[in-house]
C-alpha cells in the first residue's frame, strides 16, 4: 500500500499520485493478505470497484495504527466478501473505534456499546446494535405502559375533580341567603352556623386539592415520551395474483461483458419472496432486468431501481402532485410508515435518493402490484427506515424479488434464495435454494 509520509490517511482520502513508494513491512503485508488486495491498487485507485476502494481505504487507515479510528459507513455499496474482509480487519484493531454505520451485522460484530439518536435525544446502551435495540424496545414497552397508566389516572382524577367542583358550587350557593324566604329565620341561622364553623369551605378546599392532583397527573403524562411508530396495515387492498406462477423461463445464458452468467430454469410463484445475492459485478442487476423484460406484460409489476434516474424523479413527483387527496394520503402514509417526513416529499426539491424510493414504493402500492422488484432497497436508508421497510415487505402478500447484500433484511423478508457465485474467471452460475 502507499506510504504517504506525514499525510494522515483515512476513509475518503485521495489515494492517487505518482512517485509514491509502497510499504512492505509486516503490517502492510498482513493487511494486503487479509483484505485480499493487489500491490498495484494504490496506483490505479480510480479504476477500482467501490468494494476494492473501500478495502484500500481501510487498509491505509489501519496501517497507521491510530489511537482513535473513526469510520463512516465503511461497508456502504460493498458486496458480502468485502463486508466480511473489512469486518475481520476492523475487529483486529486494538485502539478506540468510533463507527458510524447502518450495517447491523457490522455493528453487532464490532461494537461494545451503541449511541442511539432519535427525536432529538441521545441514548447510550451497552452491546452491539441488536442488544441495544432490544433494550430500546423494552424501554418503549415500559413507556407505553406508563403512558397508559398515566392516561387512566388523569381520566379518573378529571372525573373526581369535576364532581368536587360541582360540590363546591353547591356549597357556595348554600352560603348565600339571597334565595331564602325573608321569614326563613332557621335557614339563615344554618347558613350563619356553617360560615362560623368553616364547614361551608370544606368542599371548596377539597376541590382545590383535586385540581392540584389533576395538574400533577397531566404533567406526568406529558413527561412520558414514546417513540412514534406507524403500525397500520398498508396492504389492505393487496392480494396475491390469481395466477399461481407469475414468471417461468427455461435455462439460459446471459452475457456480462467478457463474462457470462449461467441461469437454470427459474419460476416465480404468486407468493414467493425471493432474495437475489452475489458479489458485485456478478450479474444481479442484469438478471433482474431480464426477468422484468420477460415477464407477462399483463402482470402488475413494481420495479424500484437502486439509483432512480432524473426522469423517474420528475415522474414520481409529478404523479404525487396530480393525485386526489385520498390517494395522496395513502402514499404519504407509506412514507410515514418508512420513517420519513411526508412534508419533505410534498416539497419535492429536497427529496433524497432514499426518500425517492420510499415515494416510488408508495405510488406503486396504489397500483396494487402482484410482484415487487427492488434493487438494494436499504441503500441510503437509516436503520429505523430499514427496519420499517422490513416490516412492510415481510407483510406483502404478493411476490417479492429483492437484490441486496443486507443479510438481516433478506432473512426477515424472504424465504427463497437465488445466489450467484463464480465458477471460473469467465463464468458465474446462479443456484436456487430455500432459507
Amino acid at each position: 500500500m502507499s506510504e504517504w509520509g506525514n499525510c494522515r490517511l483515512g476513509v475518503g482520502s485521495d489515494l492517487s499520485g505518482d512517485g509514491k513508494c509502497a510499504a512492505y513491512d509486516r503490517d502492510a503485508v498482513a493487511l494486503r493478505r487479509d483484505l485480499d488486495m493487489e500491490d498495484d491498487w494504490p496506483w490505479r485507485y480510480d479504476t477500482l470497484s467501490c468494494g476494492q476502494q473501500k478495502r484500500l481505504q481501510v487498509a491505509c487507515a489501519l496501517w497507521q495504527r491510530p489511537d482513535l479510528l473513526v469510520m463512516d459507513e465503511p461497508t456502504n455499496h460493498v458486496d458480502v466478501p468485502t463486508r466480511e474482509a473489512v469486518t475481520a480487519a476492523l475487529a483486529r484493531f486494538k485502539g478506540v473505534g468510533l463507527l458510524i454505520s447502518h450495517d447491523r451485522a457490522l455493528l453487532d460484530a464490532l461494537c461494545s456499546q451503541c449511541l442511539f439518536m432519535a427525536a432529538g435525544q441521545v441514548t447510550v446502551r451497552p452491546g452491539g446494535y441488536s442488544q441495544g435495540r432490544g433494550q430500546g424496545e423494552l424501554e418503549r414497552k415500559t413507556a407505553l405502559r406508563q403512558r397508559e397508566q398515566a392516561k387512566r389516572e388523569k381520566k379518573r382524577l378529571a372525573g373526581e375533580a369535576q364532581r368536587r367542583r360541582e360540590e363546591a358550587s353547591r356549597a357556595a350557593g348554600m352560603r348565600s341567603c339571597r334565595n331564602l324566604d325573608p321569614k326563613d329565620h332557621s335557614g339563615k341561622e344554618r347558613v350563619k352556623l356553617a360560615v362560623y364553623t368553616g364547614k361551608d369551605g370544606v368542599a371548596g378546599k377539597l376541590s382545590s386539592r383535586m385540581e392540584s392532583r389533576l395538574s400533577r397527573a397531566e404533567e406526568t403524562l406529558a413527561q412520558v415520551k414514546v417513540e412514534k411508530r406507524y403500525d397500520g396495515d398498508l396492504w389492505m387492498r393487496a392480494e396475491p395474483s390469481a395466477r399461481k406462477v407469475l414468471y417461468r423461463q427455461p435455462e439460459m445464458t446471459l452475457a456480462l461483458g467478457e463474462r457470462q452468467l449461467l441461469v437454470p430454469p427459474l419460476s416465480i410463484g404468486n407468493t414467493d419472496h425471493i432474495a437475489l445475492t452475489g458479489p458485485n459485478g456478478a450479474g444481479k442487476t442484469t438478471l433482474v432486468s431480464e426477468v422484468a423484460r420477460r415477464i407477462d406484460p399483463t402482470a402488475r409489476v413494481l420495479v424500484i431501481p437502486q439509483e432512480p434516474t432524473a426522469e423517474q424523479y420528475r415522474d414520481a413527483l409529478s404523479r404525487l402532485a396530480s393525485l386526489d387527496s385520498r390517494s395522496r394520503g395513502r402514499v404519504l402514509a407509506v412514507a410515514a410508515a418508512l420513517n420519513s417526513d411526508p412534508d419533505r416529499l410534498v416539497e419535492g426539491e429536497r427529496t433524497s435518493p432514499g426518500e425517492m424510493r420510499k415515494l416510488m414504493l408508495g405510488l406503486g402500492i396504489l397500483d396494487e402490484p402482484e410482484l415487487i422488484i427492488m434493487d438494494e432497497p436499504s441503500n441510503y436508508l437509516d436503520l429505523h427506515s430499514v427496519e420499517a421497510l422490513e416490516r412492510l415487505l415481510a407483510a406483502f402478500p404478493g411476490a417479492l424479488l429483492l437484490v441486496s447484500h443486507d443479510a438481516a433484511l433478506l432473512e426477515a423478508t424472504t424465504s427463497v434464495c437465488w445466489e450467484i457465485s463464480e465458477s471460473s474467471p469467465e463464468t458465474s452460475v446462479l443456484t436456487v435454494g430455500w432459507r
